[in-house]
């Protein structure tokens, strides 16, 4: 029989370790987001010709297409490829009015820690605080920020936005339209925007090159196959607070810098660090491909196995964070500016691995979808835009269409 003291301390002791358990049951299971993504553009940095502006005392106002609503929003800030602090004077965000007009009485001021301005170090981003502005899925948003007389060694953008975005002289940002602007058609300092994480909120991260960046589709007009993807998903009772997050860029590669930092380097950035990504589709490959018809640098002669180690990385780290990853097929390109047949082979192969191995949770088969029927190395004649490589608009449309709705459930 035990004394009332050692019953107690047992008693405590079994508490306790139920309380451990407890603890580490909690530990394990991931903390629920407070946001998620809406919004996303992969940040580069500016080189020469048209892409670099002498921004010194000027508003930009960028436009953007979000794919979830919410009743607040946060807005984030990147200096990522600068050389010198980033310092933003003022900044707001209201509902788009269409070119660069705002919507009247929706402007609202943001901050940061509650001060009006900030500086951000090279190499950092900044998040505002969360503002109340109710915003509607699909719904177009204008971020405006003054930017004062600094010292801008290197500008962080991204290039193709497909969007006309806008700057003027002096600090316009509440202004409902701006006085004698420049249009623009890339997107500065802006790489973010994220809402609350409601109820079923996730996000589908889209990694790709141009075809995913949305190149040869109708400026302003969002039709991207994210962009497509997005509105189907808005249809479904189950996904519609399902988000879109697109991470392309024009260019890109899996294996090597070109246009922007490889798939492989951006990955932790561009995907992993996404507020809500839930899900992954890897549209890349087709840039490594292309430099096989005239090598520029050693590292341009890769081979199938090369590109197939490069994507299983990506879906490897990608997992390592809860990220299911869908791999797509890589769509035709014969008759394209970079077409060889060594690189023709060189994708089949890729496709195949990416269909059989089992590597990707699984498969889109946007080759299959875009494809002639008639020569399947070609595209489909009414989904080309004219250059044997990128979709028009219907192209994009039929790849979006082409997504199984069913790989985005719970």
């Amino acid at each position: 029989m035990l004394k009332p003291w050692t019953r107690g301390w047992r008693g405590i002791a079994g508490l306790g370790i139920f309380l451990l358990a407890v603890s580490i049951q909690g530990a394990a299971q991931a903390p629920k987001p407070q946001w998620v993504g809406t919004w996303a553009a992969s940040p580069m940095l500016a080189q020469g010709g048209f892409s670099v502006h002498p921004f010194c005392g000027d508003t930009l106002r960028e436009i953007v297409h979000i794919s979830n609503g919410g009743q607040e929003m946060r807005v984030r800030f990147t200096n990522e490829f600068g050389l010198d602090q980033l310092i933003i004077g003022d900044a707001q965000v209201a509902v788009s009015a269409g070119g660069g007009a705002i919507e009247p009485g929706t402007s609202h001021q943001l901050t940061f820690g509650g001060a009006k301005s900030v500086s951000i170090p090279p190499g950092a981003v900044a998040y505002s605080d969360p503002v109340a502005l109710p915003v509607q899925p699909l719904s177009d948003v204008a971020v405006s920020f003054y930017l004062p007389p600094q010292v801008m060694r290197a500008e962080t953008y991204h290039d193709l936005a497909n969007q006309e975005n806008y700057f003027a002289g002096g600090d316009q940002t509440d202004a409902t339209a701006l006085s004698q602007p420049t249009t623009v058609e890339s997107w500065y300092f802006l790489d973010g925007i994220d809402v609350p994480a409601v109820d079923r909120a996730r996000a589908i991260v889209t990694l790709g090159d141009s075809i995913t960046d949305g190149y040869q589709s109708t400026l302003n007009e969002n039709r991207r196959w994210p962009d497509f993807l997005a509105a189907r998903l808005k249809q479904d009772h189950h996904l519609d607070r399902v988000a879109v997050l697109n991470e392309g860029i024009s260019g890109n590669r899996v294996l090597n810098d070109g246009t922007g930092p490889s798939a492989l380097a951006r990955l932790d950035r561009d995907v992993l660090a996404q507020d809500g990504a839930r899900y992954l589709i890897v549209l890349e490959s087709i840039n490594d491909i292309g430099r096989l018809a005239k090598l520029y640098a050693p590292e341009d002669n890769i081979t199938a196995a090369q590109l197939e180690q490069g994507l299983k990385e990506i879906v490897d780290a990608a997992h390592e964070h809860g990220i299911k990853v869908y791999g797509a097929t890589l769509t035709p390109y014969e008759g394209a500016f970079y077409y060889s047949a060594k690189g023709e082979q060189v994708r089949e192969a890729v496709n195949n691995w990416i269909r059989t191995s089992g590597t990707f949770d699984a498969v889109i088969d946007f080759d299959k979808i875009t494809r002639d029927p008639a020569h399947p190395k070609r595209f489909n004649p009414a989904y080309d835009s004219g250059d044997h490589l990128h979709p028009n608009d219907a192209g994009y449309k039929a790849m979006a269409g082409g997504v199984p709705l069913k790989l985005f459930n719970r």
